[in-house]
């Protein structure tokens, strides 16, 4: 896969994860030609994943609409960087998709497992809603983030890294269309710096090695996935409500 095709499967995985996360979370789910909405309720909000570099009028109509009127706060990612929804007040910013060709993976120097069970799946909750501030998911609800159906979507896997037996890390790998991707990579705050991030993303990579990867990095994580072996491919630009 070439760096310019990045994007696309960056956009297709990501609406792949979160139809599944809705549909687990009992969510609606609208699927048109040039992006993928999950609407939620006041706690988890509405998710825009853009497919396509030219919504037509009646797409860009629809998903203003449905950003106007979500019950709780929004979020647009744009793997394109080519939509423009300035007009509804939001606030953007740009991270870089990046790409993995197929390759050897290291060993994590923690143990790193896929989750099987309800309570690790929680654990590895608990450590997402930390690491990534999602006040909106506190105060704490069990499988509200992670739906415990969520381990049983195709594609779909949680990993956790554990030290001396306690949860310190986690991310979620999402297989579509012969194509890898990771969210939610986080670390247990008492545990940063401390290589807990490499060691999630090591375990985790190992059942996709084969594969083409893509992922979307924020400021602080593309250090860590350059020394992976990703390379940025384009910059992808994000929109949010609230205005924080």
């Amino acid at each position: 896969m070439s760096l310019a095709e990045a994007p696309m499967r960056q956009a297709r995985n990501s609406a792949a994860f979160w139809i599944a996360t809705g549909r687990c979370r009992g969510h609606e789910v609208i699927r048109r030609r040039g992006f993928v909405a999950v609407d939620g309720d006041e706690r988890a909000g509405l998710r825009v994943l853009i497919q396509e570099t030219d919504l037509d009028p009646g797409e860009l109509a629809e998903l203003s609409e449905l950003v106007r009127r979500a019950a709780g706060p929004v979020n647009v990612e744009d793997p394109f960087g080519s939509t423009d929804l300035s007009h509804l007040g939001m606030r953007n910013w740009q991270m870089p998709v990046m790409l993995r060709t197929p390759g050897p993976v290291g060993e994590p120097v923690l143990d790193v497992f896929r989750v099987q069970r309800p309570e690790d799946l929680q654990a590895a909750e608990q450590i997402v809603i930390e690491g990534f501030e999602l006040d909106g998911f506190m105060p704490y609800r069990p499988g509200e983030l992670f739906p415990t159906a969520l381990m049983e979507q195709p594609g779909v896997d949680v990993f956790v890294a554990s030290h001396d037996g306690v949860a310190v890390g986690a991310c979620v790998s999402v297989v579509e269309d012969g194509v890898g991707s990771h969210y939610w990579v986080a670390t247990s705050s008492a545990f940063r710096s401390r290589g807990v991030g490499r060691a999630v993303m090591l375990g985790s990579l190992a059942h996709l090695a084969d594969l083409p990867l893509t992922l979307t990095a924020s400021k602080l994580g593309r250090p860590l996935y350059e020394s992976l072996g990703y390379t940025v491919a384009a910059p992808s630009t994000w929109w949010a409500l609230p205005l924080l």
